[in-house]
């Protein structure tokens, strides 16, 4: 039994708890969580946020505060339990006009392996009670989509610019992000398309924090007790209906372009992490990551941690990889914000958590949409593609499509 005798300190309590039940129904709508599965939490309330341009400060500002914190757990050093930090950060501060985030909840609800507790952080006397369950969200009425950014026909000439671009020489890959807007007569409930991601794509990372919702299958990296890994995706194709998946993966694998991309983006992880680790292990040759609408080329980078650099540090030197920037990074960064004409905000950055010992998850929001803060009725929906010379205009068009799928069917009502 934890005592808390009540100070003007801030504390956290972590008790162990049975087993609640679908993580989402506690959630309210300004609420957080990053699920995979039947296994993550969900963040309730929001007792301490910090805004930032910079992952650094994020780190700082994290560090300096979990020394203040009173921490008191009937599961001491179980990973995720305890005091954390969610948050999402831009894919590039530079370019646009939302800040990346880092958010203390009051109230964490988790699950892993089995394992069910409840976290509650605030000041004086912390009540542990688990949360009420909250009414299930309604699905968006009247939904349509319209044209993002550019228009379908400006952004193959986009595409197709970057690949002369890239075949005269100035860079070898870079990632061309597009958008469509998703309108309803009411305001989106994000908790909708979270429930809907998480039937339909258990197997990824699904989240929600500060109205990004989304459902990625590429974590950048995760930390757990000095262990750390990576999930590298690059090479995409689409499933098609009727055609056998062996087929289909063979046709990945046989792809000289997708390997070419693919090469790119695991090269960047391992030149990024390689500092901090004291052994590595990349595997040879990528295997195929089979999505319900999608192939990816995949590898797994695992390694032992150098020293006790937190997975925010981590995040930070990884971020932006191959995989949704380009290679080389400054280059790719410099001809996307050239071409692209497209705000990302925090699509394409690090999303996830940190917790009091620095281990954590930091996945890359993708196949998200991002709820418009000033106009609820309205959410923007990105999807990205990696272009290399070889790439065909139309073919990456397509990809991206395919990639909009996930996002535009949890938003649609069931039935």
């Amino acid at each position: 039994m934890i005592i808390n005798p009540g100070t003007s300190r801030l504390h956290a309590a972590t008790i162990s708890i049975a087993d609640p039940g679908p993580l989402v129904d506690f959630l309210g709508p300004g609420d957080a969580a990053f699920l995979r599965g039947r296994e993550g939490f969900v963040a309730i309330g929001e007792l301490l946020r910090f805004e930032t341009d910079s992952i650094c400060l994020a780190e700082e500002w994290w560090a300096e505060l979990i020394d203040t914190i009173e921490n008191e757990s009937e599961m001491p050093g179980r990973f995720g339990t305890g005091p954390l930090a969610y948050g999402t950060f831009c894919f590039d501060p530079g370019n646009t006009r939302l800040p990346s985030v880092l958010i203390v909840p009051e109230i964490i609800i988790g699950r892993r392996g089995g394992q069910a507790w409840l976290t509650c952080i605030g000041y004086d006397r912390v009540h542990l009670r688990l949360p009420h369950r909250q009414p299930p969200p309604a699905a968006p009425t009247r939904l349509e989509f319209s044209q993002g950014s550019l228009g379908e026909t400006d952004w193959m000439a986009a595409v197709r610019q970057m690949t002369e671009r890239i075949k005269a020489g100035e860079a070898s890959k870079v990632v061309v992000a597009r958008d469509i807007v998703a309108h309803s007569d009411a305001a989106i409930d994000p908790r909708w398309p979270l429930r809907r991601l998480l039937t339909n794509y258990g197997d990824c990372w699904n989240y929600l924090m500060a109205g990004l919702v989304g459902s990625t299958p590429e974590m950048l990296v995760r930390r757990e007790n000095g262990l750390i890994s990576s999930r590298v995706l690059a090479g995409t194709v689409p499933r098609v209906e009727g055609v056998d998946e062996t087929q289909q993966a063979a046709r990945l694998i046989a792809s000289t372009k997708d390997h070419t991309e693919h090469r790119y983006a695991v090269e960047s992880v391992v030149a990024a992490l390689g500092p901090f680790l004291a052994a590595m292990h990349v595997p040879e040759a990528p295997y195929v990551l089979a999505l319900p609408n999608l192939l990816h080329l995949a590898t797994d980078i695992c390694g032992t941690g150098l020293a006790h650099h937190s997975t925010l540090a981590l995040a930070n030197a990884a971020h932006p990889s191959a995989a949704v920037c380009g290679a080389p990074t400054e280059v790719a960064r410099r001809l996307i914000a050239e071409h692209e004409r497209l705000d990302r905000g925090r699509f394409a950055g690090p999303i996830g958590w940190v917790d009091s010992q620095g281990d954590g998850e930091w996945a890359l929001a993708l196949r998200c949409g991002q709820l418009d803060a000033d106009e609820p009725r309205r959410m923007r929906l990105y999807a990205g593609a990696g272009v290399v010379a070889e790439s065909i205009p139309h073919a990456e068009l397509v990809e991206t499509d395919v990639k909009f799928a996930p996002m535009r069917a949890a938003l649609r009502p069931t039935g």
